[in-house]
């Protein structure tokens, strides 16, 4: 057995660090130490408040989750490491998986992705969010010349623009009430404002983890507007307004999620292929303005109520083991 410890959730908004024993590798599994996990603000503070539905907690557990929902729970889904041990080829490579915060894993090999050679490890803790926002990006079906808002700059709003920045000319607004995140934007060359301009859109993106921002995404679509809902609510009612435009306008709402490559590209696409689109997009330095703040992994259960808090600084924690 292999010594390692992990991250877990014990109550509402507390978590500890646990020792606990890996069982040696069989021999289509590694050893993979991690270098840098990342937090998922968002899930990860529905997680953390229990608000996971129970009808849907199957199919929220994330690979090697341990526990069960609500609580305790060992959850997380974006880590790096170096594989210590493996099948030939795969040892001391740097690898990208799905796995909860934990300094050292035992994972079957086809589970882990090894990093491009020049990839920056840091950066690749990136890929897990960036696949959702490319996913949502193909659900929305955008076209060249469009007009789009998104609405809410947290990590997948900012991977969101940074995707749409690099694709048909799209034009582009960010709605963003806090002024910090405002000002991120615009460093990174997107337009920024408290709401949204009074154009209306062609489509709509909602990743601010609220019903207000579904809403005011689909307030500010066109006749024949759509509206991809990218935020996860979790448990609870999420209340919108469905009268006034809505019907007249024939306005639509999509929902997304990255579990799923959306079917028209199925007969094309799998999870592998996305993944290698993704770390593609991550060879461009300046993903790494969506970084941050890093904090060791021995002060994780002291710093996370706050790197989850809707009010914290950066946009996707990083994690340094």
């Amino acid at each position: 057995m292999i010594p390692a410890r992990a991250f877990w959730l014990t109550a509402k908004g507390k978590g500890v660090l646990r020792r606990e024993a890996v069982p040696d590798p069989a021999p289509d599994w590694c050893v993979v130490r991690t270098m840098y996990s990342a937090v998922s603000p968002g899930t990860e503070r529905l997680v953390a408040s229990g608000r996971v539905p129970a009808a849907v907690r199957d199919e929220m557990r994330c690979p090697y989750m341990g526990g069960r929902f609500p609580f305790p729970v060992k959850y997380g889904y974006s880590l790096v490491g170096e594989v210590a041990e493996g099948p030939m080829g795969i040892g001391g490579r740097k690898v990208h998986l799905l796995h909860p915060h934990q300094d050292i894993c035992v994972v079957r090999t086809e589970d882990v992705h090894p990093l491009p050679d020049g990839l920056p490890a840091a950066r690749a803790t990136l890929a897990s969010n960036l696949e959702t926002a490319v996913t949502a990006v193909w659900d929305a079906g955008v076209m060249i010349g469009e007009r789009a808002l998104i609405v809410g700059f947290g990590v997948i709003g900012s991977l969101v623009a940074r995707v749409l920045g690099s694709g048909p000319a799209v034009e582009l607004d960010i709605a963003e009430k806090r002024a910090d995140r405002r000002r991120l934007a615009e460093k990174m060359g997107f337009r920024a404002a408290p709401a949204p301009d009074a154009k209306p859109y062609d489509l709509a993106f909602d990743t601010s983890g609220t019903a207000a921002g579904l809403q005011t995404a689909l307030d500010s679509v066109g006749l024949e507007g759509r509206v991809v809902a990218v935020s996860w609510l979790g448990a609870g009612p999420a209340r919108i307004d469905l009268g006034g435009s809505f019907h007249s306008r024939r306005k639509r709402i999509i929902s997304s999620q990255v579990s799923r490559v959306p079917a028209a590209l199925g007969p094309r696409w799998d999870a592998a292929r996305r993944t290698a689109l993704v770390f593609r997009l991550l060879e461009r330095p300046e993903f790494d303005l969506h970084i941050g703040p890093a904090v060791p992994f021995a002060r994780l259960p002291r710093a996370f109520p706050a790197l989850i808090r809707p009010t914290s600084g950066g946009l996707s924690p990083l994690i340094v083991y």
